[in-house]
């Protein structure tokens, strides 16, 4: 057994767990943190996908003992305050971009990196982006269009008439 210190989604939480761990399992079974979704285990889908230090990564690919010293960022972090959805999931929930909702919250993270990074993306650039994360229910477009629409909505673009 390993004894952890981890920053998650800006609590510092004390566990303990094997070695052989993965970030994936240690945020579901040791902290309760269950919008990491397992997909393939095997980093190809990308739905396990959190934030580490603002990069996405595979947390199914990555030993918790590994994230420690870093900064972790899951779905349940990324609302400015409870009960409310971050810019890029009210896009999601805008433009339908979530059909069964499985690969949503790697989706997400996916596209708050780029957005972090790359405040005004084109079309190919988000492509780009989120191509390492597999949706099954070909929902890509309406994805395209929920990042589209959350990048002009940070950058004030997308503001109705009259809001202040």
């Amino acid at each position: 057994m390993t004894a952890l210190c981890l920053e998650v989604n800006g609590r510092v939480w004390h566990v303990e767990v094997e070695d052989r761990t993965s970030l994936l399992d240690c945020l579901h079974d040791a902290l309760g943190l269950c919008g990491t979704h397992a997909g393939c285990e095997h980093g190809v889908c990308g739905t396990c996908t959190i934030l580490l230090d603002g990069a996405p990564v595979r947390a199914c690919l990555m030993l918790a003992a590994q994230a420690e010293g870093h900064r972790i960022t899951t779905i349940e972090g990324i609302a400015p305050r409870p009960g409310e959805l971050s810019v890029v999931q009210d896009a999601f929930c805008e433009t339908h971009a979530m059909q069964c909702g499985y690969c949503t919250p790697g989706m997400v993270l996916t596209a708050e990196a780029l957005l972090a990074t790359n405040p005004a993306p084109s079309r190919a650039e988000i492509i780009a982006a989120i191509s390492g994360n597999l949706c099954r229910c070909t929902g890509y477009g309406q994805i395209v269009e929920a990042i589209a629409l959350a990048a002009e909505r940070r950058r004030g673009i997308n503001i109705a008439a009259g809001a202040p």
